[in-house]
């Protein structure tokens, strides 16, 4: 199965349907079957953003309630977390833009849309019900791991 692998907290908006638009620098030809593959790796400044609206509430569901009452977004990192199909590969333009802005949601607010970028359309997202440890790679590659 090809795989792309995002930084979060970007990997866990797909696997919990929030995010259904992956925007990059890059198109693909490919359409089909695609694995979320959440990033060994990470940066602080990007976790921070998980704190803040509208990312807390749409990651509502990796919060946990420590004993002492903290509260904590547990992302996992370094496995598949979550299955979709590839459907489309749009080139961003002016109009793509305004649409995705004015649609119901937080789409425009998980992406970097601008103008000659691409956005990535995914659809039948399913998160797995436990990420499945994969090492990641760059571009779109191919995961040959089994889904449990």
């Amino acid at each position: 199965m090809k795989a792309i692998s995002l930084l979060q907290p970007w990997a866990s908006l797909i696997a919990t349907g929030a995010k259904k638009i992956e925007t990059r620098s890059w198109a693909t030809k490919y359409r089909g079957p695609l694995a979320i593959h959440a990033s060994k790796g990470y940066k602080a400044k990007n976790l921070d953003m998980a704190w803040k609206e509208p990312f807390f509430a749409a990651l509502e569901s990796l919060r946990v309630t420590e004993e002492n009452g903290d509260v904590s977004i547990r992302f996992p990192h370094g496995s598949i977390i979550a299955t979709c199909n590839l459907v489309d590969c749009v080139k961003m333009t002016p109009e793509f833009i305004d649409f995705v802005k004015s649609a119901n949601g937080h789409e425009y607010d998980f992406g970097e849309y601008a103008v000659g970028r691409y956005a990535w359309i995914l659809e039948d997202i399913k998160a797995l019900d436990n990420p499945v440890p994969a090492k990641g790679k760059l571009s779109i590659w191919e995961w040959d791991g089994e889904l449990l």
